[in-house]
C-alpha cells in the first residue's frame, strides 16, 4: 500500500499529463489512453468503452454492495480570456494551472488515488468501482450513461466535482421546455384573427407567478424562467404563432416528469420538453457516507450546478477538491494542497464505511 504522500505526488504528475492533452467533449480519446497507461503501470485491470475507463478493486465480491467513484476527463474549450497556454501545466507556488485542472482533473486523480489506496485490501464491506468518464460537460449520451450496464449493480456513488470538499447532498435538475401558443393570422388594421402573443403572455405570466406546492428542504422552490421568445413576421399581421422557451431548475421535491405534467395541465400553449434526462438528485442525511462526512467535520449543501449526478439512478454525493467558482474561468487552476487534502479526505470518508 502506497503512502498518501506518494499517491499525492503521482496524482499531480498524472494531472499535469492530462492537462497537456486536449480533451474537449467527444474528443477525449487521448486522455483515455493516458489514463489507461497509468492504470496499466499501476497494475490495475481496467475496461474501456468509447472514451470511458473503469475498473473494480482487486478483491471484488459480487455478493457485496458496490460504491461508484466517478469523475470526468473531458473539458470545455478555453475561453478568450486566457493569458496562459491552457494546455501548459505549470506550478507556481501552490497553484497548478491548466485547462481542466479544477474541473474536474483534481477530483479525477484524487478519486483514483483513493481507489488505489484500497485496491489491494481484503475484507472490505463494499466493492469499489472507479470510472473516468467522457462527455460530462455536454451531458452526452456517450459518457457515463453509455456504461451503466457494464458497471454492474451499484449501491451509491461519490461524484468528483469541485466542492471545496464540502458535501453536496443534492443537485438541481435541468429541463428546457419549448412552448408554442397558437392563434389565427389576420390584418392588424381590421383587428382580425387571434393574437398568439396575447395568448402566450397569459402562459408566460403563469410561469412567472406559479409556485409549486412542494418545496425542497435544501433548495426551496423550483425556479422557472422564460428566456427566449419569438413571434410575428411584419408589423401589420396578427401573429398566428408565438414560441417561447423556459429554463426550469428542478429540485429534489419533484421528478422532471411530474413538473412537465403540472405545466401541461396549467397552460394553454403546447409545451414539449427537449429532454427529461437531467434529473434532480439527492442523498439522505442519514446515509452512511453522509454521516461519515459530517462526523469528519464537513458541511452539507445543495449544489446549483449540474453534473453526471443528473444521469445516475442511485443515491450520490458530489464531493471533490477545488472550487466550483473556478470552473470554466480563464487561467483555471487548483491548489496543490487541495489535491493532497482531497486525497486524504476521500480515504478517510471511505475508510469509515469500508471497515
Amino acid at each position: 500500500m502506497q503512502s498518501i504522500q506518494t499517491l499525492t505526488k503521482e496524482s499531480i504528475l498524472l494531472l499535469q499529463s492530462l492537462i497537456c492533452i486536449p480533451s474537449f467533449s467527444k474528443e477525449e480519446d487521448k486522455t483515455a489512453l493516458e489514463i489507461s497507461r497509468f492504470l496499466r503501470e499501476s497494475q490495475i485491470a481496467y475496461q474501456r468503452k468509447g472514451n470511458n475507463i473503469w475498473c473494480h478493486n482487486r478483491f471484488f465480491d459480487p455478493d457485496k454492495p458496490t460504491i461508484l467513484l466517478n469523475s470526468h476527463h473531458d473539458t470545455v474549450k478555453p475561453n478568450s480570456g486566457y493569458t496562459r497556454d491552457p494546455f501548459l501545466s505549470t506550478i507556481e507556488e501552490d497553484k497548478l494551472y491548466g485547462l481542466g485542472s479544477n474541473d474536474a482533473g483534481g477530483s479525477l486523480v484524487s478519486l483514483l488515488a483513493a481507489f488505489r489506496y484500497f485496491n489491494d485490501k481484503k475484507d472490505l464491506k463494499y466493492n469499489l468501482c472507479y470510472a473516468a468518464t467522457a462527455e460530462e460537460e455536454i451531458s452526452g449520451r456517450n459518457g457515463i450513461e453509455s456504461i451503466f450496464d457494464d458497471l454492474g449493480e451499484l449501491d451509491f456513488a461519490i461524484v468528483g466535482e469541485p466542492t471545496l470538499m464540502q458535501l453536496a447532498i443534492a443537485e438541481r435538475g435541468l429541463m428546457v421546455i419549448d412552448c408554442e401558443a397558437t392563434g389565427k393570422a389576420g390584418h392588424a388594421a381590421r383587428n382580425e384573427g387571434e393574437n398568439a402573443i396575447y395568448k402566450a403572455i397569459e402562459d408566460i405570466n403563469w410561469f412567472r407567478t406559479f409556485r409549486f406546492p412542494k418545496e425542497s428542504t435544501v433548495f426551496g422552490p423550483i425556479s422557472m424562467n422564460v428566456t427566449i421568445i419569438e413571434a410575428g413576421s411584419q408589423h401589420n399581421v396578427i401573429p398566428a404563432s408565438c414560441k417561447f422557451t423556459v429554463d426550469i431548475r428542478v429540485t429534489d421535491a419533484y421528478s422532471n416528469e411530474e413538473v412537465l405534467e403540472i405545466i401541461q395541465r396549467h397552460i394553454k400553449s403546447q409545451a414539449i420538453a427537449r429532454s427529461t434526462r437531467l434529473k434532480p438528485s439527492s442523498i439522505s442525511l442519514s446515509h452512511p457516507i453522509v454521516k461519515a462526512g459530517i462526523a469528519l467535520g464537513h458541511e452539507t449543501y445543495g449544489s446549483p450546478t449540474t453534473s453526471d449526478q443528473a444521469l445516475l439512478n442511485i443515491p450520490s454525493l458530489k464531493l471533490g477538491p477545488g472550487d466550483s467558482a473556478r470552473s470554466h474561468m480563464a487561467d483555471e487552476y487548483i491548489y496543490i494542497h487541495e489535491i493532497e487534502e482531497g486525497i486524504k479526505f476521500y480515504i478517510q470518508i471511505l475508510d469509515s464505511i469500508l471497515h
